[in-house]
């Protein structure tokens, strides 16, 4: 009897594993001559013990070593090769860049960026993963200088330096941060991989700070323990370091490219979108259309979500799946954002057949997923999800140059002529945001930082600029016409 009883414990126990999601823990290792401590410091990772459910995977990138560290990593791949991952960079490029490539490598849910040195203490791991475990936080920060009950007395001026630059780094970004330099910074892996990275050396540090406050992203700080090395023991950053973090710091206060994706933006009307009042200005501009329960078409990676009404129910969807997964991770718990598949070209949705005629105003602001007003089908689509008098509010854009031209876009005319067609009163349709023609080059790599800050800084003001210059872009606010 017993042993029957045990059986069934020990099958169950099996059956509620099976069952149990397996989460993928991904600890970035970027190394750079790191003989010394290289060994020990993977096996002390592995070794770390990590929440239930929760599994590693070790991602190591070596930046053109010159010691002994690609042999050492060799072994360690040969001995763990279905824990370990390891790459090799083809010249020397900096803990940045080595940083990137293994983002770009790394396929787990969360990542964090581990040191390979003994400064950092893997066991802490669980500490800094529990705010995004229990969805509190986008990315939690390790603190060497949150209060503890004990540490390590530290070397003052190295500490001083750090507090400078964390002080610096807080006045630019409006965070609140005791510790921006550490190494300890854990994220959501696909809030991770969509942050555009430049730096190749140490200024990866206030690039991703200052990157993640434009998010607009949940910080969350917990405190660590910090066994600092002395140069003798392998240190390599320096005071030039901390010229160039400052230069950085500085740099990516001015400098917006916090929501570029090569992958989409290909030209100046993406990158207009994702500017830091694009988002607010048309927001303002629709809220006095907008009802109850929004529904959001192409929202990409929340540019504009984040300022939309969160009121009675907001519906934000997208049809790429990484989005998708992003959007989904940004509202998870939120009781009155939900996240959806929506494809009006093709009908493919995730929404049920309770959310037709549910929502009092559509919205879509993503030049990536326009809503094509000459789709019959498209607007018969987005017109079911509406209500009797529902508003459909879009910005569409502009037919340039002659109407030989095949460049995408449309006149005002054509619009009208769609959006009654298919059974909407054009209530509003007037042009938006033609100041980006002034400032925004059609390829957004040749657009100047300066241009682009101009043209955020006078969005907001510029309405009165639209009778005057050509229009890029429509502002268009359309109800459903009431049987």
């Amino acid at each position: 009897m017993n042993d029957s009883n045990s059986n069934n414990s020990v099958s169950n126990d099996v059956a509620s594993q099976e069952k149990t999601p397996r989460i993928l823990f991904s600890i970035l290792i970027p190394v750079y001559n790191e003989q010394a401590y290289l060994a020990l410091v993977v096996e002390r990772v592995l070794a770390a013990p990590l929440p239930a459910g929760v599994e590693k995977e070790l991602v190591l990138v070596d930046d053109c070593s010159t010691d002994r560290s690609p042999d050492i990593i060799k072994e360690l791949v040969e001995k763990y090769p279905d824990k370990i991952k390891a790459f090799r960079q083809p010249r020397n490029q900096g803990k940045g860049a080595a940083i990137r490539r293994a983002i770009k490598e790394m396929t787990g849910d969360y990542a964090i960026i581990q040191d390979a040195d003994l400064e950092y203490d893997p066991n802490e791991y669980s500490l800094v993963l529990a705010p995004l475990l229990d969805g509190r936080a986008d990315v939690v920060y390790g603190s060497r200088f949150a209060t503890r009950e004990t540490r390590k007395v530290l070397q003052f001026h190295h500490k001083l330096g750090n507090l400078f630059l964390t002080y610096l780094s807080n006045f630019t970004t409006g965070l609140d941060l005791t510790d921006m330099e550490t190494c300890y910074k854990a994220f959501r892996a696909d809030a991770l991989k969509s942050i555009p990275l430049r730096s190749n050396r140490f200024g990866i540090e206030p690039e991703i700070t200052a990157k993640i406050a434009k998010r607009g992203w949940t910080v969350y700080e917990v405190p660590i323990s910090y066994n600092g090395r002395r140069y003798s023991e392998g240190k390599k950053i320096g005071w030039k370091d901390g010229v160039s973090a400052i230069r950085l710091i500085l740099k990516y206060w001015f400098i917006d490219d916090s929501f570029y994706d090569e992958d989409v933006d290909s030209d100046s009307a993406q990158q207009a979108e994702h500017s830091k009042n694009f988002g607010k200005t048309l927001v303002k501009r629709a809220t006095p259309y907008l009802g109850l329960r929004t529904l959001e078409l192409g929202a990409g990676l929340g540019a504009v979500s984040r300022f939309l009404p969160q009121k009675g129910r907001l519906t934000v969807t997208e049809t790429d799946e990484r989005r998708l997964k992003f959007l989904r991770a940004s509202y998870d718990g939120n009781a009155v954002v939900d996240v959806a598949e929506l494809n009006l070209q093709t009908g493919k949705t995730s929404l049920s057949a309770d959310d037709e005629r549910s929502y009092d105003s559509i919205v879509c602001f993503n030049r990536v997923a326009t809503l094509d007003v000459d789709n019959e089908a498209a607007l018969e689509r987005a017109k079911n999800y509406l209500v009797p008098g529902g508003r459909l509010i879009a910005v569409l854009p502009a037919k340039q140059g002659k109407k030989e031209d095949k460049t995408q876009g449309y006149s005002k005319k054509e619009i009208r002529e769609y959006l009654e067609k298919a059974g909407f009163n054009v209530e509003e349709l007037t042009p938006f945001a033609s100041v980006e023609r002034l400032f925004l080059r059609r390829d957004p790599k040749r657009t100047s930082q300066f241009g682009f800050k101009t043209f955020d800084a006078l969005l907001p003001y510029s309405s009165w600029m639209n009778a005057f210059i050509a229009p890029t872009r429509y502002f268009v606010v359309a109800s459903v016409k009431k049987v």
